[in-house]
């Protein structure tokens, strides 16, 4: 069983930075794909990026391309989302989330096993 926590979410203005760190235990962490998503008020859970176990592969929703990146840190059991010039819009509470398997399928949050409470980002405009 993994246990997944999120920190690093905030009020941050329009344009601005953060990264959010998702710390994980109980689990091997290293052979596991893991995700970040975001749910807005009144929206769906939406996937915003993924990393493969090795960090090899990653993959991001067109919305953040160019602005957010993922990485992982097995030593560390961490996983991180740096998100820079940051919009309205990305307002959300921001979850981890691990899948175990292959690199496939993790747009669906369906498809992952195991999930953080959340943390949440607010941008001001």
């Amino acid at each position: 069983q993994v246990q997944l926590v999120e920190s690093g979410g905030g009020l941050v203005q329009a344009g601005g930075s953060l990264r959010l760190s998702c710390a994980a235990s109980g689990g091997t962490f290293g052979y596991v794909v893991m995700g970040w998503f975001r749910q807005a008020p009144g929206k769906e859970r939406e996937f915003v990026a993924a990393i493969s176990w090795s960090g090899g592969g990653t993959s991001y929703t067109d919305s953040v391309k160019g602005r957010f990146t993922i990485s992982r840190d097995n030593a560390k059991n961490t996983v991180y989302l740096q998100m820079n010039s940051l919009k309205p819009e990305d307002t959300a509470v921001y979850y981890c989330a691990a899948k175990r398997g292959y690199f496939s399928n993790y747009q669906d949050p369906a498809m992952m096993n195991y999930w953080g409470k959340g943390t949440l980002v607010t941008v001001s405009s």
